[in-house]
């Protein structure tokens, strides 16, 4: 359904993390740990030269996570900010400094009818080829 990863991410954290509409949560810790990771989890993803990529256990969760029509009707406003919860869920000790999370492509917007604004959406969505035009054409405001 979505054609960029990152974007679903946003929708993933509006739904799940801002407004616990899909439960229960996605928790790496919870998972890394069912996998044997014990004590310092920043050791652990450090040893393994895991801390600034998604994770493949949340790549597969949140690229399996079916979300409905009705769930997507109800997202208004995404919020596009290097401290999402999701993202600490993807790399729980990514920095923020690369595009690691970048939105590249504006394509599922067609998925978020009733979309209105993006806060913050005009420096992460800077990747996406001509973002402000596209934005401003589905009347989507950027604050």
């Amino acid at each position: 359904m979505f054609r960029d990863f990152n974007f679903k991410l946003l929708v993933i954290d509006k739904l799940m993390y801002q407004d616990d509409v899909i439960q229960p949560p996605f928790r790496i810790a919870d998972v890394l740990h069912a996998k044997g990771a014990t004590g310092d989890l920043f050791k652990y993803l450090h040893e393994q030269d895991l801390l600034y990529t998604v994770l493949d256990e949340a790549r597969r969760h949140f690229t399996d996570l079916e979300i409905t029509p009705e769930q997507l009707a109800s997202v208004d406003e995404l919020i596009t900010d290097g401290g999402l919860e999701i993202y600490h869920q993807c790399s729980p000790f990514w920095d923020g400094e690369d595009d690691l999370f970048d939105v590249t492509s504006l394509d599922d917007l067609a998925l978020l009818p009733n979309l209105r604004v993006i806060h913050g959406g005009d420096e992460a969505m800077m990747a996406a080829p001509d973002a402000a035009n596209t934005l401003k054409a589905r009347g989507i405001a950027v604050g």
